[in-house]
């Protein structure tokens, strides 16, 4: 079968890349083509578009960026109807894969959402273009099921990617130890909208206490010129490297995002930050209705990580948060709460169950 799968960030490609694997496995005659990125390449999908020609943040920067949002759209709608899928497979990304839905069910394509949109979230009343686009989708944490059951929505729960993801990771690779100080690593996002505003606040922070070694885990598409120049000192770059940096962390500073996950799995105490620009804060502000910014804390339902949220992300409140998880008394009950979180996240083999599902709906 010829399977199409559209998404629009690093994270996207991430899981994208693990279903493609288990489709591939899956059904030996499997053709895929992607919007993705270089993962989704690598494991195989033939790719259409780069996500990092697509990922704007905020709606300001949505705004500025509308030409080439609409490019995209025309482009990818060419490009899905020269392909003729038998499954178009979207991943998060809303804004951009709930129009090209939209678009899709008039060319009678089965649609398939794999990671939905987190209308829990905000705009809760997208939940009727999903009704109305989307044929089957597959949840992946453990309270999308009794939301989408209020709103009389069937789904498959499959549990979460990112536990497929670390577990591979874990069974083959084996990092190279090259750190002669315990390391404190930096995750300021994928985008350039987000590094430009976390990284000079992370950085503020750094050889402060002198007995911690401090990496940030780049984005092989940003530039080492582009980090430098929002650095407020020399700090080390490594490239594609933020599980190895993770597997061997002390703590860590991170933009909110799927990474807060990520760095819970490997159980790293961390401060999740986040600042936007004025007015995308201020109307997030309107249509968001959430205690927590992070996904650990939305999970566990309490605030076990600590949230720096625009204003308060400082210099002194970021420092003052990272003294704090360096304390063996709060790292040893971040480690307790990291095990419940695992353990609502599901088994591993979300990928391979999403896989089998999608194949199985598409026949």
């Amino acid at each position: 079968m010829r399977y199409y799968i559209i998404s629009g960030e690093a994270s996207g490609d991430l899981h994208g890349s693990n279903l493609v694997k288990r489709i591939r496995a899956l059904d030996s005659e499997a053709e895929i083509r992607c919007f993705g990125g270089d993962l989704m390449q690598k494991a195989g999908a033939e790719l259409a578009r780069h996500y990092k020609q697509m990922s704007f943040m905020g709606f300001i920067e949505v705004l500025f960026n509308l030409r080439k949002i609409v490019n995209n759209l025309k482009y990818c709608k060419r490009d899905i109807t020269s392909f003729k899928p038998d499954a178009l497979i979207f991943i998060d990304f809303s804004g951009f894969n709930l129009r090209i839905a939209k678009w899709a069910k008039t060319q009678n394509l089965k649609t398939h959402y794999y990671i939905t949109p987190q209308i829990w979230a905000s705009r809760e009343k997208r939940i009727s273009k999903i009704k109305s686009t989307i044929d089957h989708l597959y949840v992946i944490l453990p309270f999308e099921p009794d939301f989408y059951q209020k709103h009389s929505v069937k789904v498959n729960f499959v549990g979460h990617p990112l536990i497929d993801a670390i577990h591979e990771y874990s069974s083959v690779k084996k990092v190279k130890k090259d750190l002669n100080k315990p390391l404190i690593v930096l995750l300021p996002g994928s985008r350039k909208q987000e590094i430009k505003r976390m990284l000079p606040i992370m950085s503020s922070v750094c050889n402060t206490p002198e007995q911690y070694q401090y990496i940030i885990a780049g984005a092989s598409h940003i530039d080492q010129g582009f980090y430098e120049s929002n650095l407020k000192k020399p700090i080390e770059v490594r490239y594609d490297q933020t599980y190895d940096l993770l597997s061997q962390a002390h703590a860590a500073l991170v933009t909110s995002g799927t990474a807060t996950l990520e760095t819970a799995l490997f159980k790293v105490p961390q401060v999740v930050c986040y600042k936007a620009n004025t007015l995308t804060y201020f109307i997030a502000k309107q249509i968001i209705d959430l205690k927590y910014i992070s996904l650990v804390n939305i999970i566990l339902d309490r605030p076990a990580v600590t949230e720096l949220i625009q204003n308060d992300l400082n210099t002194e409140n970021l420092s003052q948060a990272l003294e704090a998880i360096l304390d063996a008394t709060k790292r040893a009950q971040l480690g307790e709460d990291y095990m419940k979180l695992e353990k609502l996240l599901g088994s591993k083999g979300a990928s391979e169950r999403a896989a089998k599902l999608i194949i199985e709906k598409t026949k």
